[in-house]
This record gives structure tokens, sequence and C-alpha cells, in this order.
């Protein structure tokens, strides 16, 4: 039969994507890191490179595996100028932070589409990394922490170039410098990353031929 109908559902989405206007609105056409499904090592390393890099001109956006309102008020001291989705309006003054919190569910498969540069967490965790095709299905580099080689497709991303694999605040720091100051290398990113996950579309069909051949074969 072969295939893997989780590509066909990432590309599902994207053809049925909806936009999120607030997130538009927060971005302002910067380039954005997107990190979602994070969990505390994610965000501690993130937050020392986000500092790192000092950029006015580069916005980070945190979707964390847990909302609960603790876990909330962590990343709060961990990024004390960032602000809160719930916090967004469309009719208020310009946000001026460069880090939005995401404290919902729902929305982060359609993030994803608005990332420069996507992150996956759950890369330093015992399970591992979370789900990368939502993020690579829109063509964007894909980085995430080392343990993710349980997971064809992370591996699969890696080898084709549309990932990036680290261990360390240093090694992120050192990859989102050159993804962000070197249009080449970024482009062959973006180009392998989206190549790999339209490349394997196509599953769902065979699997429901599959199906419908053996009803068939059976009647």
């Amino acid at each position: 039969m072969g295939g893997d109908t989780r590509f066909d559902t990432v590309i599902e989405i994207t053809e049925k994507f909806e936009p999120v206007p607030l997130i538009q609105t927060f971005i302002q056409n910067k380039k954005t890191i997107v990190a979602g499904s994070t969990w505390r090592n994610d965000e501690e390393m993130l937050q020392i490179t986000f500092n790192k890099l000092a950029s006015p001109d580069i916005k980070l956006i945190v979707a964390p595996h847990e909302i609960q309102h603790a876990h909330l008020d962590e990343l709060k001291k961990l990024f004390p100028a960032s602000v809160r989705f719930s916090e967004l309006t469309s009719h208020g003054p310009p946000i001026t932070s460069n880090i939005l919190i995401i404290d919902n569910i729902g929305i982060l498969s359609r993030l994803y589409k608005y990332a420069h540069i996507a992150y996956v967490g759950g890369g330093f965790t015992k399970d591992g990394v979370h789900n990368v095709l939502e993020a690579a299905v829109y063509g964007k580099p894909v980085l995430f922490g080392n343990n993710y080689k349980k997971y064809r497709e992370a591996v699969d991303l890696v080898k084709t170039g549309g990932a990036e694999s680290f261990s360390d605040p240093g090694e992120l720091y050192e990859t989102l410098v050159i993804l962000l100051k070197n249009k080449d290398d970024y482009e062959a990113k973006c180009n392998a990353s989206k190549k790999y996950v339209w490349g394997n579309k196509g599953a769902t069909e065979k699997v429901l031929n599959y199906i419908e051949m053996n009803r068939l074969l059976t009647r």
C-alpha cells in the first residue's frame, strides 16, 4: 500500500488555510521565528538566543506545549517584554513588543505559515521532537533539538537539508544567524523542506484505493 497519510493531512491544512489577522498585525512584515510545541528547555534556549540576536527587526512567537496559567507565568519571567495572544486587539494601539506568547490552542498549524524560520519543540524531552511536518509543509527551514532520530520525517528533513538539529544555545544561535543573513542558504532550506513534504503526497488516495479494491475482491 505504501505512503504516510500524515503528509496529506498537513497538505490539506495548507490548502484550506485560514489567515490569522492578529498574527499578521503583530508581525508587521518583520522576519519572525515561530516556535511551536515548546517545553521549558526549548524556551530557555530561545530566551538566550533571541536576547543574543538583539534585533528590533526580528520577532518571536512562542506557542508552548502547555498553556496552564503557571507555565504562562514562567514564560512571562523568561520574556518580560512579551505580550499574550489574548491581549492582542485589532482596534487597540500598535504592539511594540517583539515577543508574542500564544495562550490558546488550535492555531499552531496555521502559525507556521507566518514563520521566516520554524522551531519545533520537544527535541530535548524523553519522547522527542513534535510534529515537524506542520512547519515543513509551508516550505520553512525547521529547527529542533537533538532527540529526533526515532522520527523518520525529522531524520529525512535533516538529510535532505530542510531542517537543522542543535544541542545547545550556541549552535542554535549560529544556525539562526546563517538563516537570517544568508539568502542562498535560507532559500535552499525552504525549497528542500517543501519538496520533501509535497513529494510524499498521495498516501491517502493509495489507502482508499487499496480498501476499495479489497472490498471488491471480497464480494
